[in-house]
């Protein structure tokens, strides 16, 4: 049986080990924390003198951007592509980089022309045509106002996708299902190679 002063001094000895093992929390809280700190913030200092982040590389001097209209000079027209792949791209950027979005006067100035879109037989089966390609072309220029001689920064390019769909639809019936995916993948396409340094 178990006296009155034993389970006084079990009570005694339970609160000292929470107290103890609350203590050896707290001081290695605080040792991992100067750990952490001592390695993360030299990696940053390393890193200061580029904004790089999901491969994005962008000047420390360059801060702000603005991106016109996505043109259309196509044969075939989608009215919907121009302002979409617009506004998807500057949606992203302001959400995978440090830049701002402005009017005027921005460090970076974005332009494109879509100058392909244009559907060609891909798959034939029993000599019918059996898969459709649709290719989308956007020739895509990128002038850096703070730094107008450097070429990883000031470029023209063309960027290009196709997407299949089954031949027995027409161009007019694909569309729905198809530009999501264009523009989603025309956006990736274009912030890749405004961003990416290869």
């Amino acid at each position: 049986m178990i006296s009155r002063s034993d389970l006084s001094t079990m009570n005694d000895n339970h609160q000292y080990r929470n107290t103890t093992t609350g203590l050896q929390r707290i001081r290695l809280t605080r040792i991992s924390n100067r750990l952490l700190a001592g390695i993360i913030l030299p990696v940053l200092l390393l890193f200061s003198g580029c904004y790089s982040f999901k491969d994005v590389s962008i000047p420390p001097e360059v801060k702000t951007f603005h991106i016109d209209l996505i043109g259309n000079k196509a044969r075939y027209i989608n009215p919907q592509l121009s302002p979409q792949i617009t506004d998807k791209l500057r949606q992203k950027i302001v959400g995978q980089t440090r830049l701002s979005p402005v009017q005027d006067n921005a460090h970076y100035e974005i332009s494109g022309t879509i100058t392909d879109y244009s559907v060609t037989t891909s798959g034939i089966s029993n000599q019918q045509a059996s898969i459709n390609r649709l290719n989308v072309g956007i020739e895509l220029e990128l002038r850096n106002t703070v730094n107008p001689t450097d070429p990883k920064t000031n470029f023209k390019a063309q960027v290009s996708r196709n997407f299949d769909f089954n031949a027995n639809l027409s161009l007019t019936q694909a569309e729905p299902q198809l530009t999501p995916d264009i523009i989603k993948n025309m956006v990736d396409e274009m912030f890749n190679r405004l961003f990416s340094n290869w």
